[in-house]
């Protein structure tokens, strides 16, 4: 990649945080992550992270949880996708002003990385529909240190 290339990627990195937050069709999904230093070995390459996911729902319709879809990809540009049922073996039901929360986690070979993706719902009637994981960084403290500092 050419070094102009290289800065405005860094740019776009440093405008990401580690909360993010989307609302689709009434359902709100905020994300919180933060870095593992206990259970990551930056020596080899294993830098653990977790992710705190509060989904609410301020539609009028109650809705399902049905499906999952991640999108990670590491510092070397490496996407690794996961689809799923549920979350955390779950399939919450959520009626209107009704949140539900869960941590989970993610393991990337780099110090830093982003994960977005969006959640299958559905509602009483049937209808399905996509609600959207907005992106957020995945990153040691040092890492999350220099990209806040890229130049703009």
């Amino acid at each position: 990649m050419r070094r102009g290339g290289t800065c405005k990627f860094a740019r776009a990195l440093s405008k990401l945080g580690r909360v993010s937050e989307a609302v689709t069709q009434g359902v709100r999904v905020t994300v919180r992550a933060s870095y593992l230093a206990q259970q990551s070995m930056p020596a080899s390459g294993h830098f653990v992270f977790a992710y705190h996911v509060t989904i609410t729902n301020e539609g009028r319709d109650t809705v399902q949880l049905k499906t999952r879809h991640w999108i990670i990809t590491d510092g070397n540009a490496k996407i690794e996708e996961v689809r799923g049922e549920g979350v955390v073996g779950e399939k919450p039901v959520l009626r209107s002003g009704e949140s539900f929360e869960y941590t989970s986690g993610c393991v990337l070979k780099t110090p830093w990385g982003t994960m977005h993706g969006t959640y299958q719902m559905q509602r009483e009637d049937g209808t399905m529909f996509d609600v959207e994981i907005a992106p957020f960084l995945l990153a040691t403290p040092a890492m999350g240190s220099q990209m806040a500092s890229a130049p703009n």
